[in-house]
């Protein structure tokens, strides 16, 4: 599972790379991969590389494919090959040795592999992200932290990189930085609209209700049809009394495909507070 979630965090990075190469292997290799059948693609990769020995992103899949089957020599060997393309000024061997040594549950040598990789590279934002990725997928908030906070000063214009720093801080209890990251996301681009669910979650940690309805509000203003953000809207409506439009919204995220186990849930909650006729509505604890 974590050799196919890895492949597929690198999908456009491979799409990129072969859009001028219609004979490329690449999304054949990836489909065989997806369906576990390692072997096979490693064949057709090896098959196409040494007839265009220069290819980067089908050797990046390469040395995946090799990790994900429990092939490492085989894909530290390509990892080598790929850093004697690329020079010893890329980061890139030293990631892609990384997510092999995860794929093999090595995870203290992977995360060296990508310290390494930022020290090689000390202006490229690539090492420290994805250490600071996989650190905060792993769980490890501690060295997540750093490593993102790393990754926006050399790249400040990632959303993702400020996302990811959000959630680590908001996961420490850190709900102010975390509100800063959020933000700085969105100033870095305003179509980020992780860094508004983010927001939207920071508010709803304080209990403001008000404040988190302006960011799914802003949310489904850019995607409308997006089920949780009317989710999210209803949510916040009920908890401030507004029955109706929440009533409106939580429709709305039903004919959208919503979870049908929340919508009724908060159908529920609406039912019981409008039955209470509750002068003063009450603050609603975030569901789990």
């Amino acid at each position: 599972m974590l050799a196919r979630l890895v492949l597929v965090s690198c999908w456009c990075v491979w799409v990129g790379a072969c859009s001028g190469s219609a004979a490329s292997p690449l999304p054949r290799a990836t489909m065989l991969t997806d369906k576990g059948q390692t072997e096979e693609a490693s064949r057709l990769l090896r098959t196409y590389l040494a007839q265009h020995p220069t290819a980067i992103a089908e050797r990046r899949l390469l040395i995946r494919v090799e990790a994900s089957r429990g092939q490492l020599g085989a894909a530290e060997a390509e990892v080598a090959l790929l850093a004697k393309q690329l020079g010893k000024a890329s980061p890139l061997p030293l990631v892609e040795l990384g997510h092999a040594l995860e794929m093999a549950h090595r995870y203290d040598e992977a995360l060296q592999a990508y310290d390494r990789a930022a020290f090689l590279a000390p202006r490229d934002a690539l090492g420290p992200l994805t250490g600071g990725l996989r650190a905060a997928r792993w769980g490890e908030l501690a060295l997540a932290e750093p490593r993102l906070r790393e990754a926006v000063r050399r790249d400040s214009k990632n959303p993702v990189a400020w996302h990811a720093l959000g959630l680590v801080l908001l996961q420490n209890g850190d709900a102010s930085g975390a509100e800063r990251a959020y933000r700085s996301g969105l100033l870095a681009d305003p179509g980020a609209l992780e860094n508004r669910v983010g927001l939207a979650t920071v508010a709803l940690s304080r209990g403001d209700l008000s404040a988190a309805l302006v960011q799914y509000d802003a949310i489904v203003e850019r995607r409308p049809t997006l089920a949780d953000a009317q989710l999210g809207r209803s949510f916040a409506l009920i908890g401030l009394g507004r029955f109706d439009d929440a009533r409106r919204a939580l429709d709305e995220a039903e004919r959208l495909g919503a979870s049908p186990r929340v919508v009724a849930r908060q159908r529920h909650e609406l039912t019981r507070r409008t039955s209470a006729h509750p002068r003063r509505p009450d603050a609603l604890a975030p569901s789990p």
